[in-house]
């Protein structure tokens, strides 16, 4: 085996080595020591030999991260196996071109000065991640910084820098490490400065960024549990209807949430007697219930929406950023449906800003599955809501690292923003996530039950909520920027 063969297969196994540090397994500190270690690799390396192990260590994050892309397109979308393997593999193949495109960007612009080749890797592994979160749509699941959630104390940085920055601060770490690795003479100056990154970042976490405002709220989170091949089968529709009733009947409180299309039906096809039943329990405690709908306007278009209850009637949150193949085709694409068994697959998404739902005292700001994912869209409806919910339809995923993984991102919404974050899920994970990005409560995936729990609604903004990626994009510019000065200079 050649020494470019055996460091391609390093860097491919240190990519798999970082899955362990999402949840479930949340061992934070290996993603950081996995990107050492590439940052290793990449000190000598040409810019294409950076660029393809770049490419070999996002190939093996993202096939042993995101692997239950196959579950929801083969088992869940009746796809063909080797055709859903396939489109897995180029799925992840397509992500791991952004490390291809950080270590080419590092290895071309690189100045052989410790700091400031740092801040340079630094800024284009974050410069990366944010195109990944953004391109097509956006995917930027498995995004470093959110391996950093409590317990890790980069954690800290969240409320200030958002996801992207906590990567940032991550990264820089790493590189660190690893462009000093074996230089004694470095020794002390990095060991001081990673030190200080990880105590400010634990510094940060003491600091109380928003303040509860008004009264505690009970919270009743329902997970039904059904079946995904089930759920749309129209001899299942009334048992679906009967759990989530008998859930909330069972488990009343202010404010009861249903997950994600709970109820398989449009809005205007629920019976007005079963809609006041549902309520019932939330009534009785001067509440109400929000409800995961399909609802059809007038035009005939189909949106995934979110549906609160209250005295004034009734409001909507209407999903904005839809699931390319899942909730809506790309153009050029409709062949592919032809190959998906996936019901309602047309939505139209809703307007990008939309006001805070007021239900049960609270002002809700709703996101509908993988909306959190996209902390930037989250944040516009704040600081003006109260209390952050998330409904979702996790049995897309089966069970697989999708869940636990979820669950983290949700974590981290809860930090940037300084909210409660309530997620209903259909199978799991239904969770209260406090404003520290601490999971209160949980319950256990793949039972039907119902998650009870006080929460209050916060006031006051976070410094992301304020400025959101403005500031971290500004690092990733200021960390490109001497290099890119000193390549100019030295053309000339």
């Amino acid at each position: 085996m050649s020494r470019a063969t055996l460091h391609f297969a390093v860097a491919f196994l240190l990519g798999a080595a970082a899955v362990l540090g999402f949840a479930p397994f949340q061992l934070f500190p290996l993603p950081i020591l996995a990107l050492a270690a590439l940052a290793w690799l990449w000190r000598q390396a040409s810019p294409r030999r950076a660029a393809s192990l770049g490419f070999a260590f996002g190939a093996g994050l993202f096939l042993a991260g995101v692997s239950w892309v196959y579950v929801s397109l083969h088992v869940f979308g009746g796809m063909p196996p080797l055709l859903a393997g396939l489109a897995a593999f180029l799925f992840c193949c397509l992500l791991a071109l952004f490390p291809a495109l950080a270590g080419f960007l590092f290895a071309r612009l690189r100045r052989d000065r410790v700091w400031t080749d740092a801040l340079l890797a630094a800024a284009a592994w974050t410069l990366t991640e944010w195109l990944r979160g953004w391109v097509l749509t956006g995917f930027p699941w498995l995004a470093f910084g959110y391996a950093q959630t409590p317990p890790s104390p980069l954690a800290g940085f969240a409320p200030v820098l958002g996801v992207y920055g906590v990567g940032f601060v991550a990264a820089l770490i790493a590189v660190l490490a690893g462009l000093t690795f074996g230089e004694r003479r470095h020794w002390l100056q990095t060991g001081v400065a990673i030190v200080a990154l990880l105590a400010v970042g634990a510094g940060l976490m003491r600091i109380e960024w928003t303040q509860p405002a008004g009264r505690p709220l009970s919270v009743s989170l329902l997970q039904g549990n059904i079946e995904q091949s089930l759920k749309w089968k129209p001899e299942r529709l009334q048992q679906s209807l009967d759990t989530y009733l008998r859930l909330a009947r069972a488990h009343p409180a202010q404010l009861i949430v249903l997950p994600e299309t709970a109820l398989p039906l449009m809005l205007d096809q629920l019976p007005r007697d079963y809609v006041a039943e549902l309520r019932r329990p939330a009534l009785a405690l001067a509440g109400n219930v929000l409800l995961g709908i399909a609802a059809q306007d007038a035009q005939g278009r189909y949106y995934n929406s979110a549906v609160g209850f209250a005295p004034e009637g009734i409001q909507a949150y209407k999903k904005s950023h839809l699931v390319p193949f899942g909730e809506f085709t790309p153009p050029a694409f409709a062949w592919t449906m032809a190959l998906l068994k996936i019901p309602m697959s047309n939505f139209t998404p809703g307007a990008a800003v939309q006001p805070p739902l007021a239900i049960a005292g609270e002002k809700v700001a709703v996101n509908i599955c993988y909306e959190d994912v996209f902390g930037e869209e989250v944040i516009r409806a704040l600081p003006e809501a109260t209390l952050l919910v998330n409904l979702s339809n996790t049995a897309w995923f089966g069970d697989s690292l999708a869940q636990p993984q979820h669950l983290q991102i949700a974590q981290m919404r809860a930090l940037e923003t300084g909210r409660f974050m309530l997620r209903a899920t259909n199978t799991g994970m239904t969770a209260i996530v406090n404003p520290r990005g601490r999971v209160e409560r949980m319950l256990p995936p793949f039972g039907e039950g119902a998650l009870l729990g006080e929460v209050s609604g916060y006031g006051g903004a976070t410094p992301y909520v304020r400025w959101g990626n403005a500031a971290v994009l500004l690092l990733v510019v200021a960390g490109l920027a001497g290099p890119l000065l000193g390549l100019r200079r030295s053309a000339h």
